[in-house]
């Protein structure tokens, strides 16, 4: 690969990265939103980031396809790319969007795990309601007896 060929290959790759930071950024943004509605319980407003996320995704994905044979090709030719000028900035970058990945995984488990809370909480008060409605369906029944039930005493012993 000529020297020409590299300097095309890494300013390609910057471009890419550049883009793959700008959807990442906003990616992050929303997984912290769903985080704050999940926490908040709000999961129709959850419903409306996923819808949001999903699009984004499907760029990132779209993006990383068209990124993948330009990194393979830096990393085969790696000695002679690093001479290249922005090849240390576009190795920076690519590490900062490594970092921000990982950041948006880390809010996604407290998604997540606000999620579970949020069922256990559901489970809990839906276990109560059933509860006190067997409760108050017994208490029911000593306050006005089926009149189809044998009295306590018979009129006639």
């Amino acid at each position: 690969m000529t020297y020409a060929d590299l300097v095309r290959l890494v300013d390609q790759y910057r471009l890419g990265i550049e883009a793959q930071l700008r959807l990442l950024g906003q990616l992050e943004s929303i997984a912290a939103r769903q985080r704050d509605v999940t926490v908040a319980r709000n999961f129709e407003a959850f419903g409306a980031e996923a819808d949001e996320r999903d699009n984004l995704t499907r760029s990132l994905v779209t993006l990383e396809e068209h990124l993948r044979p330009l990194r393979r090709q830096l990393t085969e030719h790696r000695r002679d790319a690093e001479l290249v000028p922005g090849f240390a900035r576009v190795a920076e970058r690519h590490r900062q969007a490594s970092e921000l990945v990982t950041r948006i995984l880390t809010t996604d488990h407290d998604s997540f795990r606000a999620l579970a809370d949020a069922d256990l909480a559901r489970r809990a008060a839906l276990s109560g309601l059933e509860q006190g409605e067997m409760t108050l369906a017994a208490y029911r029944k000593v306050l006005a007896p089926s009149i189809a039930h044998p009295a306590l005493v018979d009129e006639r012993g």
